[in-house]
């Protein structure tokens, strides 16, 4: 797995030991995640990146101007995927970087910032679909959301002015972007 484009593409990243706790995120599906978002919205753009994994999409938002991201996972070797993978982006141009080791569900509950982007790419077993819900709350006035869940499964239709503007298919998962329309 690598970074796919901007400051910092080409450089591999990497993923947790235990694959069993993550489902890394395909070039192909991140390529086309970002060609649809655009590299002209995350110029200055906070980054959530929960359900963090390796972190290759909060990693591809730093690449492609993001001025602030954090990463969000509840496991011990995905924060240590993402710290290691942190070191490999060198002078990281004083850009702000949070890592937590919290729930999806804890950090929402205490989360007083909001963001531009989210990308919420849950283990696909366990989705719950009311803490989705809840990460729209996150969501500044205009921001996008992608959400990444199994294909045979449900994503939630959006909520108190959150509503799905597309919906993909790639192999085995879909990918639902969402918007905050007031």
């Amino acid at each position: 797995m690598r970074i796919i484009s901007g400051k910092y593409g080409g450089i591999n990243l990497i993923t947790p030991a235990n694959n069993r706790i993550t489902h890394p995120m395909g070039d192909r599906q991140r390529m086309a995640i970002f060609n649809i978002i655009g590299n002209a919205s995350f110029k200055g753009a906070a980054v959530l990146d929960i359900y963090s994994g390796s972190g290759s999409l909060g990693m591809e938002a730093l690449s492609r101007g993001s001025d602030s991201v954090t990463f969000v996972d509840n496991n011990f070797l995905a924060i240590s995927a993402i710290n290691d993978n942190l070191r490999k982006i060198k002078g990281n141009d004083n850009k702000k970087i949070t890592v937590v080791k919290k729930t999806a569900e804890n950090f929402i509950k205490n989360q007083k910032s909001k963001f531009d982007i989210i990308f919420a790419d849950p283990p696909y077993d366990d989705i719950k679909l009311s803490t989705i819900e809840m990460i729209f709350s996150l969501l500044k006035p205009g921001a996008l959301m992608v959400l990444s869940h199994p294909g045979r499964g449900e994503a939630p239709t959006g909520n108190n002015g959150v509503v799905v503007v597309d919906n993909r298919s790639y192999a085995s998962a879909n990918i639902t972007f969402y918007r905050r329309i007031s």
